[in-house]
C-alpha cells in the first residue's frame, strides 16, 4: 500500500485528461510552462485558503509562464460532491480562477486518474506515494519533469516565499 507505481510516460506533455465538460485536453500544449498541478475541493478546511493563494499566484506569474492545472476530487471526505462543471463554476466565481479546472478525478486506489499516477510515481510524499488529502500540490518543469510535491498544509504562497531548490529554478529558468 502507498507504493509508487511504474509508469512508462516520462513527461507529465504525454497524457491527455478531460476538461470539466468532458472534452479532451493534450497535457502537450503546455509544453513550455511550468505546472502547478493541484487535486481541490470545494468543502475542505483548506479550500478557501488555496483557492485565494492559487489565485494571486497564478495572476502573479501567468505572463511568466506558470500554469495551474486543477483536478477537483471527491476521495477525501467526500468533499468535492457536484459534478464536474460545478466544482469549476465554484472556482470561477467565488475566487476568480481564470486556471483550468478539469473534470473529477480519483487520486488514489484502483480507478486513479492517470496523470496522478505518474505524478505520485515521481514523486512520493513523506509516508509513501498516496495523496493523503485535498490540495496536495506537484511543480513541474517547462519539459514536463515533475520537481517537487508539496503536501495539502504547504500553502501555494508558502512555495513562493519559502522556496525550495526548484522554486528558484522555475523562477530563474522561466523568467
Amino acid at each position: 500500500m502507498g507504493a509508487s507505481e511504474s509508469v512508462p510516460q516520462k513527461s507529465i506533455h504525454e497524457f491527455t485528461v478531460k476538461n470539466s465538460k468532458g472534452q479532451d485536453v493534450d497535457l502537450s500544449t503546455y509544453k513550455g510552462k511550468v505546472l502547478l498541478v493541484v487535486n481541490v475541493a470545494s468543502k475542505c478546511g483548506f479550500t478557501d485558503s488555496n483557492y485565494t493563494q492559487l489565485t494571486e499566484l497564478y495572476n502573479k506569474y501567468k505572463d511568466k509562464g506558470l500554469e495551474i492545472l486543477a483536478f477537483p476530487c471527491n476521495q477525501f471526505l467526500k468533499q468535492e460532491p457536484g459534478t464536474s462543471q460545478e466544482a469549476e463554476e465554484f472556482a470561477c466565481k467565488r475566487y476568480k480562477a481564470e486556471y483550468p479546472i478539469f473534470k473529477k478525478v480519483r487520486c488514489n486506489g484502483p480507478n486513479t486518474e492517470p496523470v496522478f499516477k505518474f505524478l505520485k510515481a515521481k514523486k512520493s510524499g513523506f509516508l509513501g506515494s498516496r495523496i493523503k488529502w485535498n490540495f496536495t500540490k506537484f511543480l513541474v518543469d517547462k519539459d514536463g519533469n515533475v520537481l517537487s510535491r508539496y503536501s495539502p498544509t504547504t500553502t501555494p504562497l508558502a512555495i513562493e516565499v519559502f522556496p525550495t531548490p526548484y522554486w528558484y529554478h522555475f523562477i530563474l529558468v522561466s523568467f
